[in-house]
């Protein structure tokens, strides 16, 4: 059985999202106040409904409950995204994410029952800091406020070194945890591997640890 999902707020994010998961074929119901953001998605999604989501009549009404997954991507309307959120834990929603506006909202967010809380402006802004920041960085995904999985291309300074004599988890407290390489991947790479230049690593460990080998090894 396929994922059913919901989604309440058709801004920029919450767009995205319907359009994401109608692209992998996904059963997706689309929801918001303004009449003209719900035609819109009228083709896009599986259903498009001009609907109140803090009326917990109404959201009874649409069978969401029934559903997997909410996400609620309220924009700058705090207090619906809030009273929202609510109420789909009150008719008993299995997993809801909801998108907040900053820390204080998310605190409220999770007091009342999120599942999950994401910030994609600010997650966004980190990411494009990074990779913009290091030539080195490719990509870059935030696991906490603390921790991050980078994949960082191997120059020079690595070229021909070996994990164990790059000590790479001693030194620095990080894991490489698979190397790309051409079209391959090779998943936790044996200690007497040898990188390459050019050689992507996909590197896991604390945003502190991760800035401190860029600067010693990569520049």
């Amino acid at each position: 059985m396929k994922k059913e999902f919901v989604v309440v707020g058709l801004g920029r994010f919450g767009g995205s999202i319907v359009r994401s998961l109608s692209e992998q074929g996904l059963e997706v119901m689309a929801i918001d106040q303004d009449e003209e953001k719900v035609n819109e998605f009228s083709s896009i999604a599986s259903h498009a409904v001009v609907a109140d989501s803090t009326d917990e009549s109404v959201l009874k009404s649409l069978g969401i409950r029934n559903f997997d997954h909410v996400i609620v991507a309220i924009g700058e309307d705090i207090q619906s995204s809030i009273l929202t959120t609510l109420m789909l834990k009150e008719i008993g929603v299995k997993n809801i994410t909801v998108k907040a506006q900053n820390d204080y909202h998310e605190k409220v967010l999770r007091k009342i029952g999120a599942d999950q809380v994401v910030h994609p402006e600010r997650d966004m802004g980190r990411r494009i800091a990074n990779n913009i920041s290091s030539n080195n960085v490719l990509d870059y995904l935030e696991l906490s406020d603390e921790h991050s999985i980078v994949e960082i291309v191997a120059n020079d300074h690595l070229d021909g070194n070996s994990l164990i004599d790059l000590d790479i988890r001693a030194k620095y407290g990080l894991n490489i945890v698979a190397i790309k390489r051409d079209r391959d991947i090779i998943v936790s790479p044996q200690a007497d591997e040898s990188i390459l230049k050019g050689d992507i690593l996909i590197v896991i460990g604390a945003d502190t640890d991760i800035s401190r080998f860029e600067k010693k090894v990569l520049y």
